[in-house]
């Protein structure tokens, strides 16, 4: 009899609170801080990085020839499935630094899959003013 009197205590006891707990209400400000992208000197590669940052895949490919490359830490990876499932879903959170005449960004990155970590995007420009490969990676 003392077992069932416990048990049915606990249960009212579980009851109790269990309906006392409610949702925290999400009274956090988000607030959007615009990156610094005055580091970016090269016109092409801003607008480039711009419509990256924005996630809009169809703008980013138009400073891209048909056929550009895509190397990943060295590998080879096709350029237009990289485009489909990354832009608009990994973005750079700051540029740390700008090489090659503005063709080389290294900067933090943020991946929906693999996280937050540093990273590079170098672009290579054709004669026609176009981007025929990019190459992208981890930094150190």
């Amino acid at each position: 009899m003392r077992t069932i009197a416990l048990m049915m205590l606990m249960t009212g006891f579980m009851t109790v609170v269990a309906c006392g707990q409610s949702k925290p209400k999400n009274n956090v400000t988000k607030t959007t801080t615009t990156m610094d992208t005055s580091k970016l000197t090269n016109a092409t590669v801003k607008a480039a990085f711009d419509a990256w940052q924005a996630g809009d895949a169809a703008r980013w490919s138009s400073f891209f020839t048909s056929d550009a490359k895509l190397y990943d830490d060295g590998n080879a990876r096709d350029f237009h499935r990289f485009v489909k499932e990354a832009c608009g879903h990994e973005r750079f959170t700051s540029i740390d630094k700008v090489e090659d005449d503005g063709k080389a960004i290294y900067g933090n990155f943020h991946t929906q899959s693999w996280g937050d970590f540093k990273t590079y995007f170098k672009f290579y420009l054709n004669a026609d003013g176009k981007f025929n490969r990019l190459d992208i990676g981890q930094a150190n």
